[in-house]
């Protein structure tokens, strides 16, 4: 088959040169749109289900929201795991699947379920939700909305948030690939029906009539049409208000003498805001308002981004006068400079491999031929990735190998240049071509066996599964799709260029001549010794091989070697309980303290609590501060990220009360949405009662507080949540007519606040809102004075039927298939992840005595390291099994196979070597590199 095909090659050098034509065109038309990004998307495949309440707190979230979603979607057939978070006012549950699940199947069975668990839910507790489909490498872009100097306390922030939401917001919307916008920080504007109790208890009116009397009252409807002679005219009443006004002068009841009672005898009408349960700050003296671009499940970054800020320079034209949308966190820069750090090693690799082949072959038209393999098989390579939807990214591009790709180019066309000097005294006339032929069908079946051994030992990686399956299997597909095409040009593009340009009479350099000379004379005398020194030799390799066996078995190990994002992502926490405004306040004083103690810091961001679709669901005592940093060039405070954090860390303890945990964007977004948990290592700990969840949970910290390498050690509060809660007397509530949901209602609405109808301003339209003044929302005594309807009429005080008292309840719910469960996380620094793991579980085992139904397992990157070595345990065994079955295949001789074979488990002696040296723990990536290294090993 060769023969025939190098034998056409050769014959039609046409044909073959329209068909490298067209594979550069492919290949370049293929590079344009090929979907880059910085890494592989290894987010679980996952569904979200998102339900706000503002009434509800933690311990009813989750008895009466999420516990129902969970029963109702524990049917679904490839459901992986199920976990939630019930707080004070938000349920969130994560449905993961399993990989081979379409989402959008998926997402179609959720939301059919979603219809049953209304029947489940009480009305007015909050209606489930499915979050956008997006994943956690789905906020590609965040930006802040901020007035220009000179226009300062021109737009407020109700202002600023109007225009986010119905500018900004909805022109963004319509961006291909964008799943959807979520606004952050601000405040939601509404009108707002500020009730005065006094006023109310003085009139005999109740909540339950304010708010019936403005559902009654703004509204429109038609009358159909009438016909009047050859036409007809359409009938519509026009009932909506259209001012606070309007709303002000809508008559809630008459009394005896027929005087009107009118909303604004009893309340406030005017421009008001949604209670806010998140913000964001910027810098170190003024909240703002911002956005996140969540983009679409399995589409492009690199076209979203740059649709992205195409859009939003269009849409600065359209802002108000001094208003300038500024990014914070842009992927671009880690996906410019993964790129630029793909780019420039591939380019520094291909240049010293097309030096040291033109070098070592002595002949620049031989070394052009086998360097222009190079170029020919990448395009190929991407090409393919294009058809199979692998991204180009660090893992994808940067696995690359021009030594491996170029290795069959290399062996045809030194033996062709061999065969050529032999028959350069032949008086018979040019034979050039015959030469070749004869010369390349001769060896290719050789250099078959190098390219099909590096692609056989990468097959198995296409086995992986789960995360490490999503990480490594497009850096498997990538090589094997340019070693596949540099298996094709090697078969038809070099046997018909080495024709072209090679002939009888070739030159070589003699300084090719005398590298190689100097290389044989190094060699020979080390084989020499070796051959006749058997015992000595054999003997030094088993030791050697011992010795990498016991450094590996103490090596320590990390899923994956972190990547250096530039910027810092520190999740900032507070007391439990903390409000609001304490918590801006905290990351104003740390944007302060960072901004004038290292130049290194550009700006800083702070999130803080949820933002309007709560993918992240944070309370109010947390928040991220994003803080964007200056190329590591410029750096003057540290040279490491790892060494910037400690300082950035040690400066920021002079902030009392605040704890700081240092991540990155990506990674803790990452963390966060593949085990629930931000920390680089989580402990979880299951059981019923939360009391005794969190007492071994703080035993669990203590414990791993102690151990080397764990930093930012993080115990999840579950209690010390301060509420006040009306224990409603049923006995009472019998003599005074008073129903239990009358009560509710009118807590609800007069704290929480209850949409009774919407106003419109042009398309704008906000929520009319009914509530208590905020004079009258600060205490105990303001729920006391509340009034509740009776069947009789009358206005009854809260008290009478019902106590009121300060007691401290769950902070948060958090659930992992079914059960409850409190985490216990760090970070990792200076050490590997294995290695802390096992320390900190030998001292938990040794110290600590879990209670009956509880127990703790240990998640995060050790979670994914163990199940991608049990994976790998399976992978290099196959990959191992092929190389022997091929070897036997080729040579059909056990003796030769084995001998070749043993390279295979010796090559490992290097590898281990190189990570002992560098001081790095064995990882999955380095695990894939001996995989290939196998390969590497049989071929020499």
């Amino acid at each position: 088959m060769f023969e025939k095909i190098i034998s056409f090659s050769i014959a039609n050098k046409m044909i073959v040169a329209i068909g490298v034509v067209a594979l550069i065109v492919w290949g370049v038309y293929s590079l344009e749109q090929l979907p880059i990004d910085a890494v592989p998307d290894i987010t679980n495949n996952q569904v979200q289900v998102v339900t706000v309440t503002p009434a509800l707190a933690p311990q009813e979230v989750e008895r009466l929201i999420t516990m129902p979603v969970e029963l109702t979607m524990a049917s679904i057939p490839g459901i992986a795991e199920m976990r939630s978070i019930s707080r004070f006012g938000l349920s969130v549950v994560t449905i993961v699947f399993d990989d081979d699940v379409d989402v959008y199947w998926a997402r179609a069975q959720v939301d059919q379920r979603l219809i049953e668990i209304q029947r489940d839910i009480p009305q007015g507790a909050g209606t489930p939700t499915l979050a956008p489909v997006t994943t956690g490498l789905g906020e590609i872009y965040q930006y802040t909305l901020r007035t220009k100097p000179g226009f300062e306390g021109k737009y407020s922030l109700t202002e600023l948030r109007t225009i986010q939401d119905w500018i900004v917001r909805r022109r963004l919307l319509g961006t291909q690939g964008i799943a959807d916008i979520s606004s952050f920080g601000g405040f939601l504007k509404q009108l707002e029906i500020a009730l005065d109790p006094v006023k109310m208890r003085s009139a005999g009116v109740s909540v339950d009539e304010v708010m019936t009397a403005v559902d009654r009252n703004n509204a429109n409807s038609g009358g159909a049409y009438i016909e009047r002679r050859s036409d007809v005219q359409y009938i519509r009443t026009d009932g909506v208000v259209r001012s606070p006004q309007d709303v002000a002068n809508i008559v809630i009841k008459t009394s005896d003498t027929q005087t009107p009672l009118r909303i604004r005898d009893v309340a406030t009408v005017g421009e008001g805001h949604a209670i806010r349960y998140g913000a964001m700050t910027r810098g170190s003296s003024s909240e703002t308002v911002g956005g996140i671009v969540l983009m679409l499940k399995g589409a492009n970054s690199s076209q979203v981004i740059s649709t992205v800020k195409a859009t939003i320079e269009e849409i600065q034209k359209t802002l108000p006068v001094g208003i300038v949308i500024e990014p914070f966190l842009d992927r671009t820069k880690l996906v410019t400079k993964a790129i630029t750090t793909v780019s420039k090693n591939l380019i520094e690799g291909a240049l010293i491999v097309i030096f040291v082949l033109v070098l070592l072959l002595g002949n620049m038209r031989a070394g052009f031929i086998v360097a222009s393999v190079i170029p020919l098989s990448m395009l190929f390579a991407v090409s393919m990735m294009r058809v199979f939807g692998v991204s180009g990214n660090l893992m994808s591009l940067g696995a690359l190998d021009f030594g491996l790709i170029v290795d069959g180019a290399v062996i045809i066309v030194e033996r062709v240049l061999h065969a050529l000097h032999a028959r350069a005294r032949s008086t018979s006339g040019d034979q050039s071509q015959h030469i070749v032929l004869r010369s390349a069908v001769g060896i290719r079946r050789s250099a078959a066996f190098g390219e099909l051994i590096i692609m056989i030992v990468y097959i198995p990686i296409l086995s992986l599964v789960g995360i490490e399956g999503k990480m490594f299997k497009p850096m498997a597909q990538t090589v094997i799709f340019a070693v596949g095409g540099a298996f094709i040009l090697s078969t038809t593009y070099v046997p018909m260029m080495s024709a072209l340009l090679l002939k009888q009479g070739i030159k070589t350099w003699t300084f090719a001549d005398t590298i190689m000379g100097l290389i044989l004379r190094a060699y020979i005398p080390a084989r020499r010794f070796a051959m006749r020194n058997m015992r000595l030799a054999l003997g030094a390799t088993l030791a050697f091989f011992v010795l990498a066996v016991v450094v590996f078995m103490q090596m320590g190990g990390e899923f994956l070697p972190q990547l250096d994002e530039g910027d810092f992502a520190i999740e900032m926490r507070l007391m439990t309980g903390q409000n609001l405004s304490a918590s801006i306040a905290s990351a104003q004083q740390a944007a302060s303290i960072l901004k004038a103690q290292f130049p290194e810091v550009v700006r800083v961001i702070g999130k803080i609590g949820t933002s309007e679709i709560p993918l992240d669901p944070m309370p109010m005592e947390s928040g991220d501060l994003i803080v964007v940093l200056h190329d590591k060039q410029q750096w003057t405070s540290a040279r490491t990220r790892e060494e910037l954090a400690a300082k950035m860390q040690d400066a920021l303890a002079v902030i009392p009360g605040v704890s700081f945990s240092f991540q990155q964007p990506i990674q803790m977004r990452f963390n966060e949405l593949m085990t629930g948990a931000r920390q680089d290592v989580v402990v979880k700990v299951f059981g019923e009662d939360m009391d005794s969840l969190e007492s071994i949970a703080h035993e669990i910290g203590a414990i791993a507080s102690r151990v080397e390498g764990a930093e930012d050690v993080y115990v999840e509060p579950v209690n010390g949540l301060p509420q006040v809660t009306i224990k409603v007397d049923r006995e009472a509530c019998a003599r005074m007519g008073v129903d239990v949901q009358d009560i509710n209602a009118t807590v609800r609405a007069a704290f929480a606040g209850v949409a009774v109808g919407q106003i419109y301003e042009a398309e704008r339209r906000f929520d009319i809102v009914v509530r208590l003044d905020s004079a009258y929302r600060h205490g105990t005594d303001d729920v006391s004075s509340l009034l509740v309807p009776s069947h009789s009429g009358e206005q009854i005080p809260i008290l009478q039927v019902a106590s009121v008292e300060m007691v401290v309840g769950p902070n948060q719910i958090q659930r992992e298939d079914a059960h409850r469960r409190i985490t216990v996380g760090f970070n990792v620094r200076g050490r590997d992840v294995e290695s802390i793991v096992q320390d900190l579980e030998s001292k938990i085992a040794s110290t600590m005595k879990f209670p009956s139904g509880y127990y703790a397992t240990y998640g995060g990157q050790f979670e994914n390291l163990a199940a991608a070595k049990q994976r790998l345990g399976i992978a290099v065994p196959v990959a191992m099994a092929l190389i022997l079955f091929l070897l036997y295949f080729t040579f059909a001789n056990i003796s030769h196979t084995l001998l070749i074979f043993s390279a295979v488990p010796l090559s490992a002696i290097g590898g281990v070597a190189a990570l002992y040296i560098r001081g790095m723990p064995f990882s999955i990536s380095a695990g894939v590199g001996f995989i290939a290294l196998f390969g590497v090993a049989v071929l020499n």
